[in-house]
């Protein structure tokens, strides 16, 4: 008998029947399969989290117990026990981000979850909705990276953590896990990175920002380019422990505190306008963002942060440059310098010889090379014109005379405290090889304007309370002064005043500078004795101009947040941040005394032969005591001369530089270490900068460079 057409079975329903069993077994051990392999195979163990196994400072102190400075990869992180951590700050930070912790497992189904999810499905956008031991999850055992997969990990991994630890001990490796901004990771580093004080010796108002951070440290950090956003969260996490009873009303509202900060508004609007114009200016040269700081350096007051064209921008918006991690080109170079000169390695009038010269680094490492900005060698140049026309190869020397260990080892006393591992830099360093902060960068040059003294930056004056109760106060005595005095200077000493002013004088010197820069300048603040460097990267991604006097200093940046290169017309370092800085500068010395640098009991001068740097043939003596040298002419002294400054004892005297040397008859140059045949005995004037030995009257092939080991 036939069977309908209807009732007949396909092959695939038939493969269907007669596999049933088969199927309906197969499918959940294939979906196990799946959620193994995706989800469970590297979920990592939350036992971890009681180890701390997290980036920790390491913290240097000296024999009193005072803290020098810490030394931390990408993460500076300070644990603190629960004990430590005032109740304010415990009950801020729960009322802000996880109202039922000590009620819910981990997972807080009703609230945060549902949330989550009906934002995540309709508006087709992956969102929050975690609770503290979420959070603690994602900080310390996941990545923050927004995806389903993750997601489905710290829903399993967050009732687990609930399950090995108490509530106390999952909120104390929260608060010493999650970021607050920059490098800050944990409750206490971000005390000390906003207020300067420990953790336990918060107010309120401090405990309130602090708990609205975690949430976009960047979008409400004090420090941000719209410090009213802080205030903002501030004010929601006050009103958010008030509805949950952990404090009243009349502490908040009708007793509310009075925050003086350092900002001057005036000025904050002034820097905004003008890098916002400025950049504009520059669309056509592929710059996207730019910023500037203004400080006091005597005091480390913020008088004016702009982070961004404008926060709110497409793409520049959303992104702090002034505490974001770049590089800062020949803006370093100062530094470099420095510490040669206070180590009395050089002097201002030091001779580089800036020649081909090529650097073996470590085994397998590739020969350093550099090469100047614009690809000219000059022969014989004195420090002070290095520094000033800012050329590549007789910086290189002195971080090699220095050592790279030397640099980084002295970084964190200038505030340059991102520089902690000498392995990861070479040469380069000194060319801005390594990243840094804005902020950190105008810590390093207040140790200039302040004659070797660094003052950490500020941004809070007076705290008061409703009765007009001071809870806290900024006592500098420095602060209301407009010509700030040395003998009140407070901080730590990082260099010599001898030194801070050597380098100083050296920044301001427009004539040293003129052969990179010209007579006119962007540098230049007319009748005005300001120091200034300029600094830009070599591929391009970052432009610097930072200047000072011992009143203000100014920082300013262009570039683009993605580190995408610009056009190679800003490589001079004076078209793009410059005429940023040139505005700020001009505005902020209105109406101010023009201040030198003070030169130190320790410092004397007088005139050295321009050839080589050196004392004068013809005279006898220390520089200012040069048989009246000042007053003879250059015939007299047997060299042509010029003035300089120097730390008293550093000054060397001239002698002969003739020498009989091999020469290679091939070459007409010095012959190859080792090399003893086809070569001649010859008397030359032969330099030597501590690296490089050169012959100032040989012929040199072209493209030869010194190799130096």
């Amino acid at each position: 008998m036939a069977i309908p057409s209807g009732l007949r079975l396909t092959g695939a329903k038939k493969f269907f029947v007669k596999h049933r069993k088969f199927i309906f077994w197969i499918f959940p051990v294939a979906l196990i399969g799946v959620f193994y392999w995706v989800i469970l195979r590297d979920l990592p163990s939350p036992a971890k989290l009681g180890r701390y196994d997290v980036p920790l400072a390491t913290k240097i102190y000296d024999r009193k117990g005072e803290l020098l400075f810490d030394i931390f990869a990408d993460q500076n992180r300070s644990p603190v026990p629960l004990s430590d951590i005032p109740k304010i700050v415990r009950d801020a930070t729960i009322a802000i981000e996880d109202k039922t912790f000590y009620q819910h497992s981990g997972i807080n189904p009703i609230g945060g979850v549902v949330r989550a999810l009906y934002a995540s499905v309709l508006n087709k956008k992956l969102q929050g909705g975690s609770t503290i031991t979420q959070q603690l999850v994602k900080s310390a055992l996941l990545t923050p990276e927004r995806t389903v997969t993750r997601k489905l990990k710290e829903f399993l991994l967050a009732p687990t953590v609930e399950l090995l630890y108490s509530k106390d001990k999952i909120l104390e490796m929260y608060l010493n896990t999650v970021p607050y901004g920059g490098t800050a990771w944990g409750i206490e580093t971000a005390a000390e990175k906003y207020f300067g004080v420990s953790i336990k010796d918060v107010t309120l108002a401090q405990a309130a920002i602090l708990a609205g951070l975690p949430q976009a440290p960047t979008l409400y950090s004090p420090f941000g380019a719209h410090p009213e956003l802080a205030k903002e969260r501030q004010k929601e996490v006050l009103r958010r422990m008030t509805e949950d009873g952990y404090i009243t009303k009349v502490l908040v509202e009708r007793g509310g505190l009075k925050v003086t900060t350092t900002l001057d508004l005036e000025l904050q609007n002034y820097t905004q306008a003008t890098v916002a114009a400025e950049v504009a200016k520059l669309k056509n040269l592929r710059v996207g963002n730019g910023a500037a700081i203004v400080t006091k350096p005597s005091t480390g007051e913020i008088l004016a942060m702009v982070g961004s064209i404008d926060y709110f921008a497409t793409p520049s918006g959303s992104f702090n440059v002034t505490t974001a991690l770049r590089q800062p080109g020949s803006s370093i170079k100062p530094i470099n310098y420095a510490i040669g000169i206070e180590n009395k390695i050089v002097t201002p009038a030091t001779t580089f010889l800036d020649v081909p010269t090529c650097f073996i680094g470590s085994p397998g490492q590739p020969i350093y090379c550099p090469r100047n900005y614009d690809g000219t060698f000059r022969g014989p140049v004195q420090l002070r014109f290095a520094l000033g026309n800012s050329l590549n190869i007789p910086a290189v020397k002195m971080l090699y005379l220095n050592t790279v260990q030397g640099m980084v080892a002295s970084a964190s006393a200038f505030g340059l405290d991102t520089l902690t591992d000498p392995s990861k830099y070479g040469l380069s360093l000194t060319l801005g090889g390594g990243e840094v902060r804005m902020t950190d960068m105008a810590e390093a040059f207040s140790v200039f304007a302040n004659a070797g003294i660094r003052h950490d930056l500020v941004s809070i004056l007076k705290v008061v309370d409703k009765n007009g109760k001071v809870l806290e106060e900024n006592k500098d005595p420095n602060i209301a002064k407009d010509i700030p005095s040395q003998l009140l200077l407070t901080g730590q000493r990082t260099v010599s005043p001898e030194t801070a002013f050597l380098i100083s004088h050296m920044l301001l010197d427009n004539n040293a500078r003129q052969q990179a820069f010209g007579p006119n300048s962007a540098l230049v603040i007319p009748n005005r004795a300001v120091s200034v460097k300029t600094g830009t990267t070599n591929d391009l991604r970052d432009n610097w101009t930072i200047g000072y006097t011992p009143q203000f200093l100014v920082a300013a940046w262009v570039g683009n947040n993605d580190n995408s290169p610009m056009n190679p017309y800003l490589t001079s370092g004076v078209t793009g941040a410059a005429p940023i800085w040139n505005k700020i500068m001009r505005r902020v010395l209105e109406g101010k005394p023009d201040i030198w640098p003070k030169q130190p009991d320790g410092i004397t001068g007088g005139r050295v032969c321009t050839t080589n740097g050196l004392l004068p043939p013809n005279t006898s003596g220390t520089p200012n005591q040069q048989d009246s040298a000042g007053s003879q002419p250059d015939e007299a002294l047997g060299c042509p001369t010029r003035y300089e400054y120097f730390i008293k004892g550093t000054v060397a005297r001239s002698t002969s530089s003739r020498q009989i040397v091999p020469i290679d008859k091939t070459t007409g140059d010095l012959a190859a270490p080792g090399i003893t045949e086809n070569i001649e005995m010859q008397e030359h004037d032969i330099a030597w900068d501590g690296v490089t030995r050169w012959c100032l009257d040989c012929t040199h092939p072209e493209g030869k460079a010194v190799i130096v080991k």
